[in-house]
């Protein structure tokens, strides 16, 4: 993606943080320590690329890179109040390869849905390095936007049948926020897909491709986040086929989004279970008061991840508290174009390109 963008004439203005093999989805980590939220110093940015969002949301540059094997690039997005696409996997190609290559994406974060189109324009296509790399679409995704969603099938869901808690405030803005596509002339109704849970499987997958990345570099755990070593250590003890049945039950749980996008033409969630949590924390360990699961308060991204399916972050409100708070868009399998129109519809509607952090 880097290779692309500068042969099309961008300009590099420098590398953003990361925690540590994007283990996490929030931004710490033991060389260049807490990146933090322009709009509040005390909460994340998200991650793993928070620092990407951090930059574009106190304005640091139009264009930042995001990578996503679980929603690093709609976390972040969401939680610093900017647009994040995760494009179709494969859509733009990645090498070398990430530790949990089946499940990264890399994609654009910006300031608006066109330049984040602009940039998908330049960087989708095939490159025989990544063997996964899709065919050219043939598709001007900055014409894209243009088009009209009249008609459109939209489904909301801020459960999805598996989550264990959504923070009321984040339920309640991204509620009516979802109404702005009907606005548009979509169809929008609220469902309850009732899907099985896919974070084992996800999990297995995600944790494994680290663990096996990582394996060498064990006897340096001085230089490893505490966490990271021991999600290495517990994974690397897990017997192969652990592994391998994870795929299975990938490729088995894919019958569920599968059926349910015959009916409709794109899906939207919150982002995020809840707001913005405290800088230096891996995780929420409770959201709205009920104590909840490491990843608990991603289940709306990481299934997407699963399925390839190309997904975004829209900023559509903020707490009482004034943090950010954002809405995906979930798209059909390889229709990227569909998300970005769906995109650049609510950001017309719904503007907010001119809300700034109150930098000082």
């Amino acid at each position: 993606m880097v290779e692309r963008l500068k042969a099309a004439g961008a300009i590099m203005l420098g590398k953003t943080n990361t925690p540590t093999f994007g283990w996490i989805g929030a931004t710490h980590n033991l060389l260049f320590g807490i990146t933090r939220n322009p709009w509040n110093l005390e909460r994340t940015p998200g991650g793993s690329s928070g620092g990407a969002s951090a930059a574009a949301a106190a304005g640091l540059g139009p264009l930042h890179v995001g990578t996503d094997g679980g929603g690093s690039i709609r976390i972040p997005a969401s939680c610093a109040g900017i647009y994040g696409l995760k494009p179709s996997f494969g859509r733009i190609p990645t090498y070398p390869a990430s530790g949990a290559w089946s499940l990264s994406h890399i994609g654009p974060m910006t300031r608006t849905v066109a330049d984040a189109a602009l940039v998908l324009s330049v960087c989708a296509g095939p490159d025989e390095r990544d063997q996964a790399s899709l065919p050219a679409a043939r598709v001007d995704y900055v014409k894209a936007l243009r088009g009209s969603l009249e008609g459109l099938r939209v489904a909301y869901s801020d459960d999805l049948g598996f989550v264990e808690a959504v923070d009321p405030e984040v339920r309640a803005v991204c509620a009516k926020a979802a109404k702005a596509f009907g606005e548009l002339g979509c169809r929008v109704d609220a469902v309850s897909p009732r899907w099985p849970s896919p974070r084992d499987c996800w999990e297995q997958i995600f944790c494994g491709g680290i663990a096996t990345r990582m394996a060498p570099y064990l006897d340096r755990r001085e230089e490893i986040d505490p966490g990271l070593y021991r999600i290495i250590e517990t994974t690397l003890r897990n017997p192969p086929t652990k592994y391998v049945q994870a795929w299975f039950d990938r490729l088995a749980w894919w019958q569920h989004p599968r059926a349910f996008f015959e009916r409709y033409d794109f899906l939207v969630t919150p982002t995020i279970a809840c707001p913005p949590f405290r800088v230096g924390l891996d995780n929420p360990t409770e959201i709205a008061g009920t104590p909840v699961s490491a990843y608990a308060w991603i289940p709306f991204t990481f299934p997407f991840n699963m399925t390839g399916q190309p997904a975004a972050s829209v900023p559509c409100g903020f707490t009482k508290d004034g943090l950010p708070i954002g809405l995906q868009i979930v798209g059909r399998r390889f229709d990227d174009a569909t998300v970005l129109r769906a995109s650049a519809g609510f950001e017309r509607v719904r503007p907010w390109a001119q809300q700034h952090p109150p930098l000082e």
